[in-house]
């Protein structure tokens, strides 16, 4: 799974306990396009591959996995430093995962919105009160007939 790792040796009279990391990250983004419920989207480490991708999620978190889709991000480098010089944002892989066996995921909503009605006597409800109020005294007067304020009747 793992490329470029150093696994310690084993040894016939001493069994250790052995447990192997990864040296890859994943996180889950969200999509910036609306895309199936059964679809989501990581950024991984330029260096994984599809399989990689699979057997991570498989086997790490249980996660059935049906295909793996990726793409590589390439970043612009059109942006200039105190000294005039080009800088580029590092590339970027992106993979699309499909979950199996009709699984499906919803992004959660980690900031639901509030009830807008702020409860009487507070400072939201004096305040919105107050823009009534201003939006009501800069309606033109209907019975003026369309004429402008500074010409009088």
């Amino acid at each position: 799974m793992a490329r470029r790792v150093i696994y310690p040796l084993y040894q016939i009279g001493n069994p250790q306990l052995r447990i192997f990391r990864t040296n890859f990250f994943m996180t889950l983004v969200r999509p910036g396009k609306e895309q199936p419920p059964d679809t989501t989207q990581f950024r991984v480490s330029m260096e994984m591959t599809k399989c990689d991708v699979k057997n991570y999620l498989e086997k790490i978190y249980s996660v059935p996995v049906a295909a793996v889709r990726t793409r590589i991000q390439y970043c612009t480098n059109k942006k200039r430093n105190h000294l005039n010089q080009r800088v580029k944002r590092p590339d970027y892989k992106v993979a699309y995962v499909q979950l199996a066996q009709q699984q499906t995921f919803q992004f959660p909503d980690i900031f639901p919105e509030k009830d807008k009605t702020p409860e009487p006597g507070s400072v939201e409800a004096i305040q919105e009160k107050f823009q009534e109020d201003e939006e009501q005294r800069q309606k033109p007067d209907p019975r003026r007939g369309g004429v402008t304020e500074w010409f009088g009747l």
